[in-house]
C-alpha cells in the first residue's frame, strides 16, 4: 500500500454531504490510481480535537508516510506530483495545471465561499454579488474556448474547478452553459462517482452510532 491516508470526519450533518472537501483528495487518488485508506476524526469536538494536525481545525489532510499535509489545495498538488494523471510532467504542463489549480482557489473559491455564506445568512443580493459574477463570467469565457484548463487535457486543475464550481449555489448562479457542461462533464466521471459514493456512505453508516 502506499501510505496514504486520506482524514475526514467521522460524521456530518446531511446537508454537506457529497461536498466536504475530503471529497477532493479521495478524487484525485482515484483518478490518479493512487492506494489510500480514509481515517476519521470526531466531528464533535472538531474546533479543537486535531489543531496539532490541522492548525484551523478543519479537515481534510493528508499523511503519506513521513509527510504530513493539511489543507485540501496543498494535498491535492502533492498527489499531483505522484500521479502524471493529475499533472503533466513536462514544465509548459505542469506550469499550467499549478496557475489554473492556484486560480481555483485563489480568484474563484475565494469569492464563491465568503459570497454562499452572506447569501445563506440572508443577504442574497450581497455585496460579494458583483464580484462574483465578474468571476464567473471569466471562467465562462474560457471554458467557451477550450475543453480542459491546463495542457489540453484533464488535470488536476479541472478536478478542483469543477469541485469548487459545482456547489448548488455557484451552479445555479447566471445563465454559463459553458461552465455548466464542464461541470456536468467532470462530475459524471467514474472516479468522481466513486469518490463521492465512498464519502457519502460513511456518513451514512455513522448515523446509526448518534
Amino acid at each position: 500500500m502506499s501510505g496514504l491516508i486520506v482524514w475526514s470526519y467521522d460524521w456530518v450533518p446531511e446537508g454537506p454531504r457529497g461536498f466536504v472537501r475530503d471529497l477532493r483528495l479521495r478524487w484525485a487518488c482515484e483518478e490518479g490510481g493512487l492506494d489510500y485508506e480514509v481515517r476519521t476524526i470526531p466531528f464533535d469536538g472538531r474546533e479543537t480535537n486535531h489543531l496539532a494536525r490541522q492548525p484551523f481545525g478543519q479537515i481534510p489532510f493528508l499523511d503519506d508516510g513521513d509527510v504530513k499535509i493539511f489543507e485540501s489545495g496543498a494535498g491535492l498538488l502533492h498527489l499531483a506530483r505522484k500521479s502524471e494523471t493529475l499533472m503533466p510532467r513536462d514544465p509548459r504542463g505542469e506550469a499550467e495545471t499549478l496557475q489554473w489549480t492556484i486560480a481555483a482557489l485563489n480568484s474563484i473559491e475565494m469569492v464563491s465561499v465568503p459570497w454562499w455564506f452572506l447569501k445563506m445568512s440572508g443577504d442574497a443580493d450581497n455585496q460579494l454579488t458583483g464580484w462574483l459574477t465578474q468571476r464567473l463570467d471569466h471562467v465562462e469565457r474560457i471554458l467557451r474556448e477550450r475543453e480542459w484548463l491546463a495542457a489540453g487535457r484533464f488535470t488536476v486543475a479541472d478536478l478542483l474547478m469543477a469541485d469548487v464550481l459545482r456547489v448548488p449555489d455557484v451552479r445555479a448562479f447566471g445563465d454559463r452553459p459553458a461552465s455548466e457542461a464542464y461541470v456536468a462533464r467532470l462530475t459524471a466521471r467514474p472516479a468522481f462517482l466513486k469518490a463521492q459514493a465512498d464519502q457519502i456512505a460513511l456518513f451514512a453508516a455513522a448515523d446509526q452510532a448518534r
